[in-house]
C-alpha cells in the first residue's frame, strides 16, 4: 500500500479495490476493534456533516462549480473520499456487497419512477403512488 501523502494514478478504482484498501489500512493501525457499524455509521455522519459545511452559504451552485477555485475543489474531493470511503468500510464491516446493492436499488427505483411517469419530475413516488398507477 503506498504511503498517504502519494497520489496514485489509476484509471478506474473499484468498489472491491477501495474496500481492501480500507481494510488493510485499519489492521495495519489495529483499528478493527473500534471499526463497529456504529462507530462508522457515525464517523459517517460526521463526515457528511464536513460535506455538507463546503455548501453550507453559497446558495444554488450550478453543476461544474463555476467560479470556483482550484483549492476548494480539491477540500470537496477530500471530504467526498471521506464518505465515499467510510461508506465502503461500513458495507464491508455489514457484510453488503454495496455494488451489488447499488445495482439493485437503481433497478428497484426504474421500477418506482419509469420514464413515462417521472420524466421531467421530482415528484416523490410513494408505495401507494405505486398502486395507483
Amino acid at each position: 500500500m503506498e504511503d498517504a501523502g502519494n497520489t496514485q494514478e489509476t484509471a478506474t478504482v473499484t468498489l472491491e479495490a477501495l474496500k481492501t484498501k480500507m481494510a488493510d489500512f485499519a489492521r495495519e493501525r489495529d483499528w478493527d476493534q473500534f471499526h463497529s457499524p456504529r462507530n462508522l455509521l457515525l464517523a459517517l455522519v460526521g463526515e457528511v456533516g464536513e460535506l455538507s459545511e463546503i455548501f453550507q452559504w453559497k446558495g444554488e451552485v450550478p453543476r461544474g462549480l463555476p467560479g470556483w477555485g482550484d483549492e476548494e475543489k480539491q477540500h470537496l474531493g477530500e471530504e467526498l473520499s471521506d464518505v465515499l470511503l467510510y461508506l465502503v468500510r461500513l458495507s464491508d464491516i455489514c457484510g453488503v456487497d454495496l455494488g451489488k446493492a447499488a445495482l439493485r436499488k437503481l433497478e428497484l427505483n426504474a421500477l418506482k419512477y419509469p420514464v413515462n411517469l417521472a420524466k421531467g419530475s421530482s415528484k416523490k413516488r410513494t408505495l401507494n403512488s405505486l398502486d395507483q398507477n
